[in-house]
């Protein structure tokens, strides 16, 4: 079940994931960021919600909702260099497995 999850959400949040994770990675991304990258990743994964995953449909929409906002929300504060080393790498990354960026 936890693999099922884990696979949906990281489907979901796609290249933009990626990014905040070599984003949290990098030395030069300021504290606040990297607390918003690691407190949307915990939250996310984390098994309590404010909707509990098992009711259907509304259980996943708390977790979708704030990946829909979150993710964008972090991406447009990155700093210029960080945010150009982050999706060089994500490019390099999804070009070996053989996916296309858009």
């Amino acid at each position: 079940m936890w693999i099922a999850r884990f696979w949906t959400l990281f489907k979901t949040a796609g290249r933009g994931g990626l990014l905040l994770l070599f984003a949290l990675r990098d030395a030069e991304t300021p504290r606040m960021i990297k607390f918003g990258i690691a407190a949307l990743a915990l939250y996310v994964l984390s098994p309590i919600d404010i909707l509990p995953d098992v009711a259907l449909f509304f259980g996943w929409a708390d977790d979708l909702a704030l990946m829909m906002f979150g993710i964008p929300f972090l991406t447009r504060r990155l700093p210029a260099g960080v945010l150009n080393r982050a999706s060089g790498k994500v490019e390099r990354m999804l070009s070996r497995w053989g996916i296309r960026s858009a």
